[in-house]
Order: structure tokens, then C-alpha cells, then sequence
């Protein structure tokens, strides 16, 4: 007997999406062929409408799980198929929610009046006064109870069986007027019954006579006859909220590691002050607290001068990532997995805050992510922005003398994950402060993942990427950056081209690295992004620390403090990168004293560099003139800008920095040891990958 034939997953759920748009048309055109209907009959078009919503659901969740690898064929333009089945259940779901709310406008002729009546009763008995719908409901509740709750409709029946009916009356904040058709207008103080909360911010809702219809979520505010609960119910409220925008985020929470747990408490103690902002429609509903930012908030383990450290082998004998070559006599070159270039192009139809937020910075932060944990130090490049493109942002513009590193969209990335899932995550920030209260903070504007393999292992293509980017977290599923631009993406081809177009997007570029450029990255830690203006002072610091540790140190079993103020002190440069402007500066107007024969000899370069270095960074690191570097202060960073140019301006007069090191004008901070000492044991990472 011959084995029966594997079917194709992807033809399988090709199959089962063509039964269901057989369904919805034969319900549609069940609703319309009979005109009024029986209140009975419009249930039962009602719940086949959930019943349906529900099947479509399934098959799509097991259309996103399909991957090029389960076809036992090949299979051409697969990624496209993929994508025309996605797009097919999504105008079915569409459908099936007009449908449900023509139905349910039906209803209310009937039954609205008593409906209100009976929710206003359900908290002293909820068996009392219920109608048909309300029990059809109940039962679809207990057959659906211990599942997971992905349908708008199941949303609904969760909060009837929780009796939150009082939680379903909303006020308004402010006017609304329809944007187009299906859209319910109202005026400020109306009361609101919600149907139905969407999670992309638009709720069904029905005012009191009975009109229903689309509303943003944003102009509500949960409303409660007792004023003496308000306060309660206004942070019952927020606490739904909050939620909601971590939708996704309770997925993952059981599977991820402590790098979400360690910033979703920071992130939810902000939702208050974020759902405030959209409220007041300073920001879109798909803006959050910046993930990468809190992480950065949380420690050193994410920062660039924690990964440039050294790090132990498991047996903590020797280094992992450093290794002496005796031939060379110097470090020993490092390939790996992930050696990279990219380019940060620009970020378009970026929403534009409202005139309540201030904004202090637009940037980029980036990162080796697997899907579930930071791989790397978190890299951020600052973005340049013009009144006249208020939605482009753009990335290394055209500037007199050096670029500032901040600015430089040119990155190699380097790491040596075996992860499967490996990849780039971007996330785009806005560092504000509220004009009203002075309070700061940093905004998430959109994310973007990027794999770096195929499902094959084999690395993605080196070329431009245009990238759409996600709303809320990089932990949430299905969110959008501004939910009103996609909700109207119905229509024709050419409407929905147009749609696509306003969609937020990052461009970058992939660039193949040449000989050259793999040889300089060789050099660098296994896990490592930063820019490409500084490899060559990262590689002086590499050779330098590969000296001292390797060749110099009188034994390998000797941890003694080791003095030298070059390894102390550089790391923390890459937290500060107008001081690394500084040395970029210095070390490109010594070179260009320097002779062919001399740039030749890598031991002669070393003492060159040694010297520019305590001519230029030592002195500048502990000067008290110099303020400390703050995030986004533009006060202070042109103070720190002024400070350093009257300080290099000086050292090229009097050739060097000792005549500013003794003069009696210069006012230095008290010496400490740690300005000499490298302690290696409290600075290397030991935990190996």
C-alpha cells in the first residue's frame, strides 16, 4: 500500500482560508438576501460572525508560524504566497467586523435601552434581566473558558463575566468629529457605552441614543456616577491600560530572561505619564517608554565599555577573547560569526510630536537581539532634523572638520552568537521634556528586527533595507506605530500603495566588508557595535591592552593592579564621545606629521598614540571645567563642546599639554589612584558566552 502524500503546510492553510471566505460570502449574502431579520436570526448571524473571527484567527496564527523550511518541495515567491494569505484573512476579520456592527445596530432599536438597564444591574444580580444575547454570549464564554483570549468579541465576553460593566460607561475628554464613514462623533462630556475594545486604539462604542460606531481611545477617560470612587476607578482604568499596551508582553514574560523583567517595572511605572501624552494626542497610541534605553539605565552589562573589556575563558585561566600572536608579535587576529558593516540611511514618516513635548533628541538605538535577549552592548547614533521634513530624520550630514561619532551612521557590528534567531534590533527614541511639568523622559518612536540568516543559516544578502517599524515594545506582537494611518488601508491597489508610503521606516544599508576592513575587525572584541570613525583608537586600546596583559605582565598568575592611565581610563571615553572627538582630532593632526616610514612601525605608532593620549584625554577626563556628560542636554553639551576646543586650541599653541597641566589657572580634580591603575580582575567579563 503506498504512504499517502504529505500535503504542503502552506497549501494546507491556502485550503482552509478559501473555506472560510466561502463562509463569510455565503453570510454576508445570507444578511442581505432577507432583509429585516428576526432578532433571533440576527444572534445567530452574530455569533457565526465570532464563531467565523475565531476560525480565522487559528489559521492565521498558524500561517505566521510557517516557515520556508516545513515545505517538503520547494516553493517559489514563497514569502509573497505567504503575505497574500495574510492580507486574504485580514479582509475576511474586516468583514466580519462590519458585519457584527450593522447587526448589532439592529439590536439597539430593540434591545438597547434594556440592555443598559440590565448592565446597571448585573453588580446585585447578574441572572436578572439578561437577554438572549447576553446568555449566548455566557455560553460562548464557557466553551472558550481556559483558552487563550485572541478575538475582540472573547475580549468582550472576558469583562461581561468579570462584571465589569461599569468599566464599559466612558466620558469624553474632548470633541470628536467623524473622519470617515463608520467613525462616531461626539462632543465633550457625552457619555459612551464601549461595545468592543480594538487593540489599535479605535473602540466600537454607542452613545445614548443609540447611535454606534468607531471612537479613539484616546478621548476617554473611564466615567463613574460616584465621585467618591472615581480616583479608584481612574486607576482601575490604568492599570487596564497598561495591560493592553503590554498585550504581547505577557507572552513573553514566561520565556524571556531577566533583561525584560529588569525594565518592565520601569516601563510600567511610566504608562500613567505615557497614556497621559496620548490622551492629550501629543503622541501616537504606538509610542512607549524606550526599552533600550532602560536597559542602559539598569547597569554597565549593555554599555560599550563593558564589552571592549576582556573576557575569561569558563575556566577563568585565560582570555576568551585575547590571545597573543607570537609570530605577529601582537594580538591574534579573531574571526567570527557576525562581521559586519551597515549604514544608517534615514527614518521617514516618523510622527511628529505635539507642541506639549520638547524634543531634546531624535535617535537611533541598536543591538545584537535573538528575539529574547540583548546580545550586545546597546549602540546609539543621533539623528539630524529639519522643520521643513518634520517626519525625516537623516543620518551623517555634511559637516566642517571632523564628524562627531554621535553622528556617524557608518557601524560594524562583530559577534559570535550561534543563535539561530540572530539579528538586529533597531529601535528608533526621542528624548523629550514636557513643557508644562519640566519632566523628562524618552519615548520609543518604533522598532524593527533584522535577521541576520535565513531559515538555511546562510547570511541575508548585503544590500539596502527598507525596513517598516512596529509599535510599542520589541516584546509586543501586532502593535502599530500610529494605528490611524493602517486602519485605513482598505480600498484600491493604488490607495493602499499610497498607505503603504506613510508607513514609519528605517533605510539602511548592508555593506560587504573588504580585506581590509576584515582585517581591522579581527582585531575588535568577538561582540562589539560602534562606529566606524573610532576602530582604529578602539584598535591602539586592543594592542595595548594585549601588550601589557600578554607580553609584558611578569606572570600570567600575577592579578596585581597593573599602572597604566591609557587602560584605566579609555573605556570611559565611549561613554563620553565628545572627549573621543577630542583624541579622533588630535591623533588625526599627529599622524599628519608623521612620515611614511614612521606610520610603518606599529611599535613607533603605539608611543606616538600613548603620548596624544595624556596629552589630550587625562587632562580633559579630570579637569573640573569640563561638566559631567548628561544625555540630551544641549546646555550642558555646548558647554562641554566650548571647554575642550579652548582646551585642544591651547595644547596646538604651546605644543603640548604641560603648560596647561601647570599653570596656575587650570583646576584639576584630586588625584586618585584609579586615574593610573588598571585592576583587570574587577574590569573583564566573566561570564563566557
Amino acid at each position: 500500500m503506498l504512504a499517502r502524500r504529505r500535503r504542503d503546510p502552506l497549501q494546507t492553510v491556502k485550503r482552509r482560508s478559501q473555506e472560510l471566505k466561502q463562509q463569510v460570502d455565503s453570510l454576508i449574502s445570507e444578511s442581505q438576501l432577507k432583509g429585516a431579520l428576526e432578532a433571533s436570526k440576527r444572534q445567530d448571524i452574530y455569533q457565526r460572525c465570532i464563531q467565523l473571527k475565531q476560525a480565522i484567527n487559528e489559521n492565521k496564527n498558524t500561517l505566521e508560524k510557517l516557515k520556508k523550511s516545513d515545505e517538503p518541495a520547494p516553493v517559489g515567491n514563497y514569502d509573497q504566497k505567504k503575505q497574500e494569505e495574510h492580507n486574504l484573512l485580514d479582509k475576511l476579520t474586516h468583514q466580519l467586523q462590519e458585519l457584527a456592527v450593522s447587526i448589532s445596530r439592529e439590536n439597539t432599536t430593540e434591545v438597547g435601552v434594556v440592555t443598559k438597564r440590565e448592565e446597571d444591574d448585573e453588580s446585585t444580580d447578574e441572572e436578572e434581566g439578561e437577554d438572549d444575547e447576553d446568555d449566548d454570549e455566557e455560553e460562548e464564554e464557557e466553551e472558550s473558558e481556559g483558552e487563550e483570549e485572541e478575538t475582540e468579541e472573547e475580549e468582550e465576553q472576558e469583562n461581561e463575566s468579570q462584571q465589569q460593566a461599569a468599566s464599559k460607561e466612558y466620558i469624553a475628554i474632548g470633541d470628536f468629529t467623524a473622519q470617515q464613514v463608520g467613525d462616531l462623533a461626539f462632543k465633550k462630556g457625552e457619555i459612551l457605552y464601549i461595545i468592543e475594545k480594538k487593540p489599535d486604539g479605535w473602540w466600537i462604542a454607542e452613545n445614548a441614543q443609540g447611535d454606534k460606531g468607531l471612537v479613539p481611545r484616546t478621548y476617554l477617560e473611564p466615567y463613574d456616577k460616584d465621585d467618591q470612587e472615581s480616583s479608584e476607578k481612574g486607576s482601575e482604568e490604568d492599570a487596564e491600560i497598561g495591560g493592553e499596551t503590554a498585550e504581547g508582553a505577557e507572552e513573553v514574560k514566561q520565556r524571556t530572561d531577566s533583561h525584560w523583567s529588569a525594565v518592565r517595572k520601569a516601563i510600567s511605572e511610566q504608562i500613567n505619564t505615557i497614556d497621559v501624552l496620548t490622551t492629550m494626542g501629543a503622541i501616537p497610541a504606538g509610542f512607549r517608554p524606550s526599552t533600550l534605553f532602560q536597559l542602559l539605565e539598569e547597569g554597565n552589562q549593555f554599555r560599550a565599555s563593558y564589552f571592549v573589556q576582556p573576557e575569561l575563558t569558563p575556566s577563568q585561566l585565560a582570555f576568551r577573547d585575547l590571545m597573543w600572536d607570537a609570530k605577529t608579535g601582537t594580538i591574534r587576529s579573531r574571526p567570527s560569526r557576525v562581521s559586519l558593516i551597515l549604514t544608517l540611511w534615514s527614518c521617514k514618516m516618523i510622527p511628529f510630536p505635539g507642541m506639549s513635548l520638547q524634543v531634546l533628541s531624535r535617535h537611533v538605538r541598536l543591538c545584537l537581539f535573538d528575539g529574547n535577549k540583548v546580545l550586545s552592548n546597546i549602540h546609539t547614533v543621533r539623528a539630524t532634523w529639519q522643520p521643513k521634513k518634520p517626519k525625516t530624520w537623516t543620518f551623517s550630514p555634511q559637516v566642517t572638520g571632523i564628524l562627531p561619532c554621535l553622528l556617524d551612521g557608518d557601524c560594524f557590528v562583530r559577534s559570535n552568537s550561534s543563535s539561530p534567531d540572530l539579528g538586529l534590533l533597531f529601535e528608533l527614541g526621542i528624548s523629550y521634556i514636557r513643557n508644562s511639568t519640566g519632566e523628562r523622559g524618552e519615548l520609543s518612536c518604533g522598532w524593527v528586527f533584522l535577521k541576520l540568516f535565513d531559515d538555511s543559516g546562510i547570511p541575508i544578502p548585503a544590500k539596502t533595507y527598507e525596513l517598516f517599524l512596529n509599535g510599542g515594545t520589541p516584546y509586543e506582537k501586532g502593535v502599530e506605530v500610529d494605528p490611524s494611518v493602517s486602519r485605513r488601508a482598505q480600498g484600491s491597489v493604488f490607495h493602499q500603495m499610497m498607505t503603504m508610503r506613510r508607513q514609519p521606516q528605517l533605510l539602511i544599508k548592508l555593506r560587504s566588508s573588504n580585506r581590509r576592513s576584515r582585517n581591522l575587525l579581527s582585531l575588535l572584541p568577538e561582540t562589539l557595535i560602534g562606529n566606524m570613525c573610532c576602530i582604529h583608537l578602539l584598535i591602539f586600546y586592543r594592542q595595548i591592552l594585549g601588550d601589557v596583559l600578554l607580553k609584558d605582565r611578569m606572570s600570567m598568575q600575577s592579578t596585581d593592579l597593573i599602572s597604566n592611565p591609557l587602560l584605566a581610563t579609555f573605556p570611559k571615553l565611549l561613554e563620553q564621545p565628545d572627549v573621543m572627538d577630542a583624541l579622533r582630532s588630535s591623533w588625526a593632526e599627529k599622524e599628519s606629521t608623521l612620515k611614511r616610514s614612521e606610520k610603518r612601525d606599529r611599535e613607533y605608532l603605539k608611543t606616538v598614540f600613548l603620548l596624544v593620549y595624556h596629552d589630550c584625554v587625562l587632562p580633559l577626563l579630570h579637569s573640573t571645567f569640563l561638566p559631567p556628560f548628561r544625555w540630551a542636554e544641549e546646555e550642558t553639551e555646548a558647554a562641554r563642546w566650548k571647554v575642550i576646543a579652548d582646551f585642544l586650541k591651547q595644547n596646538q599653541e604651546n605644543e603640548g599639554a604641560l603648560q596647561a597641566l601647570l599653570s596656575p589657572d587650570g583646576v584639576h580634580e584630586p588625584f586618585d589612584i584609579s586615574e593610573q591603575t588598571y585592576d583587570f580582575l574587577g574590569e573583564i567579563r566573566k561570564n563566557a558566552a
